[in-house]
């Protein structure tokens, strides 16, 4: 996750308005949950690029006692060959990764517009 800030920095490259965030008090993860976090992001933010038609993501990675929660939405219109129609190995790889750690992930259309990514990873109490 120490290399969300260059992600996001190749997002405004690609044209992108991007709003991250993090909340809570970041701490260091097991590394297996850490580059899983990492590639979750990026594969949403990817699908954005790919196939939203976006103008604008946002980015919200909360860290908490007991999980680490990551929340990516999009503006876009898609163009019905987005995440939903394609054949979603991008949805897949993130489901594979957050069940690993027993996680949970929703993924789908948003109702005001746009797409959006919710993953939970469970990371236990801070040592």
């Amino acid at each position: 996750m120490g290399e969300l800030a260059g992600l996001v920095e190749e997002l405004r490259a690609a044209g992108l308005e991007v709003d991250a965030r993090v909340e809570g008090e970041a701490r260091p993860l097991p590394p297996a949950v850490d580059l899983s976090a990492y590639r979750i992001v990026q594969e949403a933010t990817t699908n954005v690029l790919k196939h939203a038609r976006a103008r604008r993501v946002d980015i919200r990675v909360r860290y908490t006692e007991a999980m680490l929660a990551l929340d990516i939405r999009d503006d876009g219109a898609g163009d019905g060959d987005g995440p939903t129609s394609s054949s979603g190995h991008g949805l897949i790889g993130m489901r594979e990764r957050v069940a690993l750690f027993k996680g949970e992930l929703r993924t789908g259309r948003d109702p005001a517009g746009g797409f959006s990514v919710h993953a939970r990873l469970p990371i236990g109490p801070s040592s």
